[in-house]
């Protein structure tokens, strides 16, 4: 496993981090999360991601449960504050960020987190209060460093400009082959300003493993296959986008790894990247994803995965991956594929 600096802090973050959503607390159960927590320390993951949104609390009851007799110095552990714990619970006011930080900490059974992000902006308070609030809460030691997630140029702009508090890190982005929106104008923004990307849905929440096949039903026990996931994945799994999935695992076996791997490695070719975010609902799944840590690939093959992408992209209404447009443009005039 390889390690990278995080933002300007003083982090050593793991290149594949384990995160929470829809798995621990909330459908996978305590002994299967220490399982997985153990077999992710044993591959030399040391950073956890989670929010106190995951299962109304129950994400971060559970990581506390199983991480508890850890040193707490062995490992990095992330929480996020913003969507509702409660009808009147929600938000980054300095009420709420008190109150939620606290929450946190209790359940996850610390006395500190050493990154605490905003899960989106919160435009019904000022920015002022929440960046005050983030700065108290860093200055008592319940947080080491701070971050954000889905967070516009601007709204990171005007953070930065504010003086006196802290600064963030960390940004949190959805990004992959398929979604490569923060290329244009996030990252540049904050690799000026010392803040690193920890990245989800690196694998299009499983489309680019390339288990799910055009025309074929979704495989048993997969998150497509369950009911109660939601239409997220839905939006990945229209049969242009298989079909260009399927395209790209002659390149993935060329580089002598598999599709999961191949699109980490591509996410990890970023250096504004610090980690990519990967669940597992059980001990094996870590083993193939942390594998990609470290992997060398040769760039050209990642230029050609991403003309696949940008050529569908071009043939759809709304383009696939949203790739920036200038991006586009570039690896379309480098591999010779022409615009409708």
């Amino acid at each position: 496993m390889k390690y990278r600096k995080l933002g300007n802090s003083d982090l050593d973050v793991s290149e594949i981090s384990l995160g929470s959503w829809l798995t621990y607390g909330v459908r996978i159960e305590a002994d299967r999360t220490r399982a997985c927590l153990d077999r992710a320390f044993d591959l030399g993951i040391n950073f956890i991601n989670t929010a106190n949104k995951y299962g109304r609390g129950s994400a971060e009851t559970v990581l506390g449960e199983a991480l508890a007799g850890r040193p707490r110095d062995a490992y990095v552990l992330a929480t996020t504050v913003y969507f509702p714990m409660s009808e009147t619970d929600k938000g980054l006011s300095r009420r709420q960020i008190l109150k939620q930080i606290d929450g946190s900490l209790q359940r996850l059974r610390t006395d500190y987190v050493d990154l605490y992000q905003c899960h989106r902006y919160d435009p019904d308070t000022p920015l002022e209060e929440t960046m005050e609030a983030l700065t108290d809460i860093v200055r008592q030691g319940k947080v080491r460093h701070i971050g954000f997630s889905n967070w516009s140029p601007k709204q990171i702009e005007d953070a930065l400009a504010l003086p006196g508090v802290e600064r963030f890190v960390s940004s949190q982005p959805q990004y992959s082959l398929l979604q490569r929106r923060a290329e244009a104008k996030v990252m540049p923004l904050c690799a000026a300003n010392g803040i690193s990307q920890i990245v989800y849905s690196p694998l299009a929440q499983g489309v680019l493993s390339g288990k799910y096949a055009p025309g074929m039903p979704l495989p048993e026990g997969t998150r497509a296959a369950r009911d109660t996931i939601g239409g997220g994945i839905h939006n990945w799994l229209r049969p242009e986008v298989l079909q260009a999935v399927q395209l790209l695992k002659p390149i993935a076996q060329e580089a002598g790894c598999t599709m999961a791997q191949f699109a980490l490695a591509w996410i990890l070719r970023e250096p504004n990247v610090a980690s990519a975010i990967v669940g597992a609902s059980c001990p094996d799944q870590l083993d193939e994803t942390a594998s990609s840590s470290g992997l060398h690939v040769d760039p050209a093959l990642f230029v050609r995965a991403e003309a696949i992408v940008a050529r569908i992209g071009w043939r759809q209404e709304h383009r696939l991956a949203a790739i920036p447009l200038h991006l586009a443009r570039r690896i379309l005039t480098a591999t010779g594929i022409k615009r409708p």
